[in-house]
């Protein structure tokens, strides 16, 4: 049975995460320290305790969610002995989830992983002007009907212009995310249903992540990853833009710039690391969000997600 560890993305926030790790192993408590000395904040209080309304800001969700998946992996190292090389066949992340996965395999250090996720939560938060661009969720939804709503959807209906609207995250298990100009996300929500698709909802982003609004970010990141040291990761990493391994830095490095502006393909991450023989899944980090799609996408894989210390004992003693 071969094991991959897979990381969240945003979303999965909430006050109090990491907070009964951080009580519990000091460990996790040097971790989220690290953080706090690398960005010179206090996130982990913001982590332990809210407001949720700053927590949530993508500045600090992103170091914040890559904070707690970091610890639980130091954890299961420090207290359980766990040598990744060994046990973890690959490695992936949802979005910002891939730099937690390039962090658990060594690829970044702690303190690099998080200024690089603060700087790229800032710079895709300024990279549109407020209130014009927008995220949907297309529920019940395949590939060709996304990109099918998208298409009917692009040309403004006043100007013939085309505006951006694309897709933003292929998650699986009929869910598929769009992102793109406000109205042009608008146009695709009401074309959905005459394209077999029942149930389209406005997400409540604050901006229109993985689409080519976010080119600005990509520009960003592309500067500060170029100045930013990476090694050759310990265990191969499945990335976002390509649903393929990669272990070599320069690619690793023009990975991430890409998948600023690109679709996140998590459904073929999945089939990629179960066709590569793994069938164990398992969750670092905040919340279940990855735990429930792979049920979906790998309905013959067990899933299962540590983010606390009683979800890390029951882990080890299953080794």
């Amino acid at each position: 049975m071969a094991m991959a560890f897979v990381f969240p993305g945003q979303g999965s926030q909430a006050p109090g995460m990491g907070r009964d790790l951080a009580a519990a192993f000091p460990v996790a408590r040097e971790v989220f320290q690290e953080v706090d000395e690398a960005l010179k904040q206090h996130l982990s209080r913001l982590m332990f305790e809210g407001p949720a309304e700053e927590l949530t800001l993508t500045a600090n969700a992103q170091p914040a969610l890559m904070a707690h998946s970091v610890a639980v992996l130091r954890v299961l190292e420090g207290e359980g002995g766990f040598e990744l090389p060994a046990r973890v066949a690959l490695v992936a992340g949802h979005s910002l989830g891939e730099y937690s996965a390039l962090t658990a395999a060594r690829a970044f250090d702690l303190g690099t992983a998080a200024r690089l996720l603060r700087l790229r939560g800032e710079v895709m938060q300024k990279a549109t002007p407020p209130g014009t661009g927008a995220m949907a969720a297309l529920l019940g939804a395949d590939l060709a009907q996304a990109q099918a709503i998208c298409d009917a959807a692009k040309a403004d209906p006043e100007t013939g212009e085309d505006e951006v609207v694309q897709i933003a995250n292929d998650n699986g298990g009929g869910q598929v995310v769009i992102s793109g100009a406000k109205a042009a996300v608008e146009r695709a929500i009401a074309a959905a249903p005459s394209h077999g698709v029942k149930r389209a909802l406005p997400l409540p982003v604050s901006a229109p992540f993985h689409c080519a609004l976010m080119a600005p970010a990509a520009d960003a990141m592309a500067e500060a990853l170029a100045e930013a040291a990476i090694q050759a990761p310990l265990v191969p990493v499945i990335a976002n833009v390509t649903a393929a391994k990669a272990t070599d830095p320069v690619e690793i490095r023009r990975l991430l710039v890409e998948q600023v502006t690109a679709t996140v393909r998590w459904r073929e991450c999945v089939a990629s690391m179960a066709a590569m023989g793994c069938d164990r899944f398992v969750e670092l980090g905040a919340g279940k969000v990855l735990t429930g799609l792979m049920k979906r996408n790998a309905p013959d894989a067990t899933a299962s997600a540590i983010g606390n210390p009683a979800e890390v004992e029951g882990f080890l003693k299953t080794l």
